[in-house]
């Protein structure tokens, strides 16, 4: 298939936004309202976290007059159908996934669902509408332990978790669609993603609320794994600038400076004023001990690199839960 220049800018109107009410759905909303889009966000609001996190997510994003909102599951070929029937859709970017790497372990049924069966119905829906673009998010986790850098051109056909490879499935439907209809579409693989209003279940924030309440944090290993963290702006950044016309393409988003979970810790213990007490765990098979993200790709197609250090990112993730600790303390948060 003939691949579209990757300099012409995006130049459409209105985006859906599935996983709107999740962490990158959310931030990634934000931007595009911020850049005068018209947003319609999907998302079916459900438990893997406290909901109110989600509510209190959308409920930032309902002040904005050109965006509206579709409680529905993407998995419901039906529900997502009607979606476009009363909307004209420019774009898709669809971040409404499970995740959560050991989770998918314990019931791998609802991350077929969502991330390969919902992607199926997004790219029928975007076949049928004539729909110009298709952001697929995909996962790093692919990559399981191949040599690094991660390259877009590893092999990446030994998945380690239902996770990782309900997330192969969607990307392998992208291509199909992209080869049989023309669809445009761009596949990004994001590295650990953080920042305010973060996933509860990712170890930045449950790092931050134990050390809060003085009580253990969780550490799987030694704590000398390394990850590849990314904040949530930039995130977001690299995901509506991956919206310009592509043709097909794999795109890493991440920082490119792994560095030691103990580092970060170290960080946490400095804006928190407050000493890690550790609970040791046994690492989990579906763990990899390193991610580091080759990013080359990323800077000439999409005329992207991340901006945010590690050491400002942190501080801005502790101050804002310091901010809203009263409504955190509110959630129901899962060990």
């Amino acid at each position: 298939m003939k691949k579209a220049s990757s300099k012409k800018n995006f130049s459409g109107k209105t985006v859906l936004v599935t996983g709107c009410a999740g962490f990158i759905g959310w931030k990634v909303s934000q931007q595009l309202l911020e850049m005068n889009k018209k947003v319609i966000g999907v998302d079916n609001i459900n438990n893997y976290y406290d909901p109110a996190l989600k509510t209190w997510r959308l409920s930032t994003l309902k002040k904005h007059p050109n965006f509206s909102f579709y409680k529905i599951d993407i998995g419901d070929l039906i529900k997502t159908k009607a979606v476009f029937k009363g909307n004209r859709v420019d774009a898709i970017i669809n971040l409404a996934a499970r995740a959560g790497v050991r989770a998918s372990v314990e019931d791998p049924w609802v991350y077929l669902d969502t991330n390969t069966k919902g992607t199926l119905n997004l790219l029928e829906c975007c076949k049928d509408h004539k729909v110009k673009k298709f952001v697929l998010a995909s996962t790093s986790s692919l990559y399981a332990s191949l040599d690094m850098p991660y390259k877009e051109t590893a092999k990446t056909d030994t998945p380690l978790a239902p996770y990782s490879a309900t997330k192969k499935g969607a990307e392998a439907l992208s291509y199909a669609y992209h080869y049989l209809y023309g669809l445009d579409i761009t596949v990004l693989r994001y590295f650990t993603v953080y920042g305010p209003a973060g996933r509860p279940d990712m170890s930045i924030f449950k790092f931050v609320k134990n050390m809060d309440a003085g009580k253990p944090i969780p550490v799987f290993g030694d704590g000398n794994q390394t990850r590849d963290f990314t904040y949530i702006d930039d995130i977001a950044d690299g995901t509506i600038r991956a919206l310009r016309p592509m043709g097909y393409e794999i795109i890493n988003l991440g920082s490119d400076h792994p560095v030691k979970l103990n580092y970060v810790i170290g960080l946490l213990e400095k804006h928190l004023g407050k000493k890690a007490k550790r609970k040791v765990l046994k690492r989990h098979p579906a763990d990899v001990t390193a991610t580091w993200a080759h990013i080359e790709k990323a800077k000439k197609m999409l005329g992207w690199k991340p901006k945010m250090s590690l050491e400002q990112g942190v501080e801005n993730t502790v101050n804002w839960f310091l901010e809203n600790k009263t409504f955190l303390k509110s959630l129901k948060w899962k060990d």
